[in-house]
């Protein structure tokens, strides 16, 4: 009797691919495996992470070489149990990442099979204000960074007066440190589809762009393999599902802008222009792509509609805390043990985050901080970790959320070269159009090497106030505006690395 062909599961992801993903996949396939490109788990500590289909369930097996094949095809290499009884993920409360990880992301059969086009096939059944109302319950707020209520952007949307209006995915996740957009959309890109397709049904939408970042084929590839079969099948083009619903959705590749994360900014290059903030008002969602209403939503906020619509707004709402309702996807980096994504309930503490789930830090010396929200974002420092991660009590704190990616720094960081590194980061990705961001992230940039250098230091950290006062009130946008807050949270929380950096080069005391 022939033995039946092993299905074997390798991820096909960026991250797994930059650690021999594909090299193992090829050695599957060689050896007569059924392999499937899955996405990754989130565990990146175990890529690449090998799942081989078993009676009981997935068992994996972590970082595999192609010299493992043959160990892991026979049952004699050492495996991680089930992935899905693994402890690391079933403490989480996986939402938006539900099938990442679990479905084949090019197979739209087998996304309908666990779940998907359920919450696309509901909202066809409701008007769109409904629909708008069931987001409004959710309390869903953007996932990008600011924050803002869904409900409250699409209720605008859909009352705009207009014979054309659009949606847009702002998927250009260029905060260092994050990577959950990227993951979600390699991973589970229907997910995407069926979100933005729902936005569209509620707005009033007919055309759709997914603006994401050129750093990203991978996925770009499986998101517009994505669009390719969900037009095959009947989810998108001109009579969605045969509901009468027009909608076409397009992918547009950018440049490597930082700035095109900022809405406007999007906006500005999908119509063919230099990426460049936009005056506002306007709102975009009066005035937008071309000047039409235009529902602008990141990756991770358009993932949560699915689920919203499939098992209503108030069941999303039970999880989260205060203002923060829902889930949020955070992502773990830097010098931990642990990196990857952790899925939770809003109100969970960043020191659970890094020590539990993140297993601290992957040198073994003591925590120092964590930069919370990207570049822009606040460094934390350890005696700051109890803070629980939502909106409302990090910003009390003086940090913020972002997109939920969280950088951690052990006892070594200097925090001056932190300091300059934000404000160089700013000097460099500025769009230009503002004064105090274009000039004071560069005269930033020099005072804080003058602090280093120890160059009349008190006067200069009083400069450098005043400098980050200027971006804060007087810049367009959050490029500038963002800038002055992880320099003030170094200054702030680590006073010793600017005076003792310094102290150590002048060779004088400060």
């Amino acid at each position: 009797m022939t033995a039946p062909t092993p299905r074997v599961f390798v991820p096909g992801d960026a991250a797994s691919a930059s650690v021999g993903a594909d090299e193992v996949a090829a050695a599957f396939a060689g050896a007569g495996a059924q392999v499937v490109r899955n996405g990754s788990r989130g565990m990146l500590w175990l890529e690449p992470l090998v799942e081989v289909e078993t009676d009981a369930g997935r068992v994996g097996y972590a970082n595999v070489t192609p010299d493992d094949v043959a160990e892991v095809l026979s049952g004699d290499a050492t495996d991680i149990g089930i992935v899905d009884e693994h402890p690391w993920l079933t403490s989480q409360r996986r939402v938006s990442f539900a099938r990442v990880g679990v479905v084949d992301p090019a197979s739209i059969t087998d996304y309908e099979a666990h779940g998907g086009w359920a919450g696309l096939r509901r909202a066809l059944s409701l008007s769109p204000a409904e629909v708008v109302q069931e987001v409004t319950d959710s309390g869903l707020r953007g996932r990008g960074g600011a924050g803002f209520p869904a409900g409250i952007k699409w209720k605008t949307v859909l009352e705009a007066p207009s014979d054309l209006k659009f949606v847009a995915c702002n998927f250009d996740e260029g905060d260092s440190g994050t990577f959950a957009d990227r993951m979600v959309v390699e991973g589970d890109p229907f997910t995407l589809i069926e979100g933005m397709t729902i936005t569209a049904h509620a707005v009033g939408a007919s055309e759709g762009y997914v603006y994401v970042r050129s750093e990203y084929p991978h996925a770009v590839a499986a998101l517009r393999r994505a669009v390719d079969a969900a037009y095959t099948h009947g989810y998108l083009g001109q009579d969605v599902l045969g509901s009468g619903l027009a909608f076409d959705l397009h992918v547009r590749v950018g440049a490597g802008a930082y700035i095109c994360g900022e809405e406007s900014s999007m906006l500005e290059s999908l119509e063919g222009r230099r990426g460049e903030v936009r005056a506002k008002p306007p709102i975009p969602a009066l005035k937008g792509l071309w000047g039409r209403p235009t529902a602008v939503n990141n990756v991770l906020t358009l993932c949560a509609v699915p689920m919203i619509l499939a098992d209503g707004g108030a069941a999303y709402a039970e999880l989260g805390t205060g203002r923060s309702r829902g889930t949020q996807v955070f992502q773990l980096a830097g010098n931990v043990k642990q990196g990857g994504i952790v899925e939770l309930p809003f109100g969970v503490s960043l020191r659970e985050l890094v020590e539990k789930y993140g297993g601290g830090t992957l040198s073994g010396r003591p925590l120092r901080a964590a930069q919370v929200g990207g570049p822009l974002g606040a460094y934390v420092p350890e005696s700051g970790f109890d803070v629980p991660m939502d909106y409302e009590a990090l910003a009390e704190s003086g940090a913020m959320l972002g997109h939920g990616g969280i950088v951690v720094f052990d006892e070594t960081v200097d925090m001056a070269r932190m300091a300059r590194f934000a404000m160089e980061f700013c000097s460099i990705e500025s769009c230009g159009k503002c004064t105090p961001c274009r000039v004071g992230s560069t005269r930033g940039v020099e005072t804080i090497d003058r602090i280093i250098a120890g160059q009349d230091v008190a006067a200069n950290l009083v400069l450098l106030d005043d400098l980050c006062d200027t971006l804060t009130k007087g810049s367009l946008c959050a490029m500038g505006g963002l800038t002055p807050m992880p320099v003030q949270s170094a200054i702030k929380h680590f006073p010793e690395d600017f005076e003792s950096a310094a102290t150590e080069r002048s060779g004088a005391p400060v």
